[in-house]
């Protein structure tokens, strides 16, 4: 199936087109991205998700914005003030569509200061342009970083695990969510690690939580794993104390992370925290992969993330191509209810792994491992 790197963010300048994630892997539709109001409404339905695409879309959407003011010359780059108090007004919406994420609000962070730090006497249209630039820049970095998290991934489980490449007895890795190119500007994170192993040809299986709710693994993880022809496995969320008991050979839980706490306590998908009591309990190694963007050194541990809540629906119904004659129609979509009707749901879209269960949080500026008291330092990799 392996049709060279998936691309699910297509961008030059004035024209954004996302793949619409809610149609994989049925279908793989470009929607267009024509303004911020697409953007935001493209991240709170989950059209696009993965804390670092989420990150890039936003700008970016806010990129063609400015581009589209430029060409018409319009009221929004009649001065450098104007700019900025659009800029400004325009990136506090963009961060209400998906606020765990902490990529989305340090990115927008970013764009805030370079409007606010700009010479007083540019013109409108040159402070607009350095922001097009910014954002454009912020899509490049992303892939660079997460192609950098792959190799230091690598270079810490051949380390750890005394794995060497092309070795006959490569090893089998558990990862849940997504977290490859359609969670980031392509390459990805936790599955960048394996891509990582894949090509160092140490990796033998990789195994996919399915991922409630939103079944994100089954749908995307499996589309990019079969895409680039990757030896993989798909579990459900549940099978995966029985797994790691059964197969040995798996020698590592690699997940990605929408926030990490100062102290190193990490929010990702549902189901994580499991996974690192798992880990723990069968002496397997529990790395998280993520950008430096992802860490929130002004949250102090993982008591303080706000944990977003999904609708009750999700939980409850299941939606896809109609079977007939043993074939999926993919014309003929239908949605069913799964659940007894009126059974109350809770549905949280995150968990916290602490940080005491994790071995190594993996970044495109190195590794990071705790000190002897247990401590993780991440004010270390955090340098903007």
């Amino acid at each position: 199936m392996s049709e060279g790197l998936l691309q699910a963010i297509r961008y030059e300048r004035g024209l954004l087109n996302i793949l619409d994630q809610l149609r994989l892997p049925h279908e793989s539709v470009y929607v267009p991205i024509k303004n911020t109001q697409d953007g935001f409404v493209a991240i709170k339905d989950m059209v696009v998700r993965g804390a670092p695409a989420i990150a890039i879309v936003a700008v970016l959407s806010l990129a063609i914005e400015l581009d589209e003011a430029i060409t018409k010359n319009s009221a929004v780059v009649e001065s450098r003030d104007s700019v900025e108090q659009y800029v400004k007004e325009k990136l506090d919406y963009l961060v209400q569509s998906r606020p765990t994420a902490v990529n989305l609000s340090d990115s927008a962070r970013k764009l805030s200061a370079l409007v606010t730090d700009t010479n007083k006497s540019i013109s409108g249209i040159d402070l607009a342009n350095q922001v097009i630039a910014a954002a454009e820049k912020m899509m490049v970095d992303d892939v660079d970083d997460n192609k950098a998290i792959g190799a230091f991934g690598l270079e810490y489980l051949s380390s750890a695990l005394d794995v060497k490449p092309s070795s006959d007895s490569p090893i089998s890795v558990l990862t849940i969510c997504n977290t490859g190119s359609l969670a980031t500007a392509g390459y990805g994170t936790a599955l960048g690690i394996v891509r990582s192993l894949f090509g160092a040809k140490v990796l033998k299986k990789c195994y996919a939580c399915e991922t409630r709710p939103y079944n994100q693994g089954s749908r995307l993880t499996a589309y990019e794993l079969v895409h680039d022809n990757i030896p993989a496995t798909l579990i459900t969320d549940n099978m995966a104390a029985s797994l790691l008991r059964s197969h040995p050979e798996i020698k590592a839980i690699i997940v990605g992370a929408d926030r990490v706490a100062r102290n190193g306590d990490t929010a990702n998908k549902i189901g994580t925290y499991q996974l690192s009591v798992l880990a723990k309990h069968h002496g397997v190694k529990f790395m998280v992969a993520a950008p430096t963007t992802s860490i929130d050194l002004m949250t102090p541990s993982g008591d303080d993330i706000i944990i977003e809540e999904r609708p009750h629906l999700e939980l409850v119904r299941a939606s896809g191509p109609v079977v007939e004659n043993g074939k999926s129609n993919k014309d003929k979509i239908a949605t069913v209810h799964l659940a007894a009707p009126g059974i109350e749901v809770w549905n949280p879209a995150f968990d916290v792994a602490p940080k005491d269960l994790i071995d190594a949080i993996i970044t495109e500026r190195g590794i990071a491992l705790k000190d002897d008291s247990g401590n993780f330092h991440l004010e270390n990799f955090k340098i903007d």
